[in-house]
């Protein structure tokens, strides 16, 4: 019978449970580098695009108005048909600034006539985008198309009505997002004036190859 080598038998162990620490090591590592990979998947889709669960890009901050009948009706937006582009109209405010100024139609001390207005999105100075509305209810901006379009309301630094490149650049990007997401083509983008003959947006109603260019852009857009 072979004598029994208590040494050998601690050697064994030993070697054991340093397999198993190694083991651990390696599965940490693992683990710890996919939520790394996760991570980094995660800041790029809230960079540079990505939606949420309805359909509206990340980028976009949602700052909804309460309801009411003044500025946010809460009805029923049954389809869409064009992306609609405004401008303030008030040089030099924010893009907060002009979704307070909707959300302060609710109050009847601050709206003694009974003003009825709103945009679904508005983009700011600095290119920021502001969600108003939800994209299944209707807006008080293109009367009489505001059951079938989405508007976006544009802020701009002068009584030009000129955008900023950065603003510029979150419009055509946002309109070409939505313009993906109901299956729809540059040519179904359209300015307030080509609802209601308003002058508005300023600036790409009174120069028509600065509208021409922006659908260009946009269509570029779409392409990608």
């Amino acid at each position: 019978m072979e004598a029994h080598n208590p040494k050998s038998t601690k050697r064994k162990k030993t070697r054991s449970s340093k397999t198993r620490a190694r083991s651990r090591m390696v599965t940490a590592i693992v683990i710890f580098s996919v939520l790394m990979i996760l991570a980094g998947i995660g800041l790029f889709v809230f960079l540079y695009g990505g939606t949420h669960q309805d359909g509206v890009p990340s980028y976009v901050q949602k700052m909804y108005l309460t309801r009411n009948p003044y500025s946010r009706p809460a009805e029923k937006l049954p389809e869409v048909k064009s992306i609609v582009i405004h401008y303030v109209a008030n040089p030099q405010t924010s893009a907060e600034a002009n979704r307070n100024y909707f959300q302060n139609l609710s109050n009847k001390l601050s709206n003694p006539s009974g003003v009825k207005a709103s945009s679904h999105f508005i983009v700011g100075l600095e290119g920021e985008v502001i969600q108003c509305i939800p994209l299944t209810e209707i807006a008080y901006a293109n009367y009489p198309l505001n059951y079938e379009t989405i508007s976006i309301e544009v802020c701009h630094p002068d009584a030009s009505g000129e955008f900023k490149p950065a603003t510029y650049d979150s419009v055509i990007r946002l309109t070409a997002d939505l313009l993906k997401k109901y299956g729809l083509t540059a040519d179904d983008v359209i300015r307030h004036h080509d609802v209601s003959g308003k002058n508005c947006p300023k600036f790409y109603v009174e120069h028509e190859d600065a509208w021409e260019k922006m659908k260009a852009d946009i269509a570029a857009l779409l392409e990608e």
